[in-house]
């Protein structure tokens, strides 16, 4: 493996799973606002605590390469459950864009799924 292709695989899941432990700290630090807007989108606001859960503790999963295959597809799940529950409203251009950067996060990662962690992970760390 070179050195392109050995640093490849932790850039992307960095990468990848940035935005989900950013966007959870955001709904820790305006907690009652996105609650609101759960409710105003018809999930009910209840929920965030477990969706604060899953962005933070899946993303920082990914980054570490700690059960990736397993945090990959329970964030695909989520992603693509997200762009459908706020970003299926396709009259708007935005909102459009917004379902199909869902797309091709969830893509990126059933590649992950299929393809494992790669190096510098926690679990491939006896193969590093």
């Amino acid at each position: 493996m070179n050195t392109l292709q050995s640093l490849a695989a932790p850039a992307g899941r960095v990468l990848i799973a940035l935005i989900f432990v950013m966007s959870g700290v955001n709904k820790l630090a305006n907690f009652a606002g996105t609650q609101a807007y759960m409710d105003s989108a018809g999930v009910p606001g209840v929920l965030l605590p477990l969706v604060i859960a899953v962005e933070l503790l899946g993303g920082l999963a990914i980054i570490l390469g700690w059960h990736t295959r397993l945090a990959a597809f329970l964030l695909a799940g989520f992603t693509l459950l997200s762009g459908i529950l706020f970003h299926a409203n396709f009259a708007d251009q935005m909102q459009t864009i917004m379902f199909m950067k869902n797309l091709a996060i969830a893509g990126g990662f059933l590649l992950i799924v299929a393809l494992g962690a790669g190096p510098y992970s926690i679990d491939n760390r006896n193969r590093s």
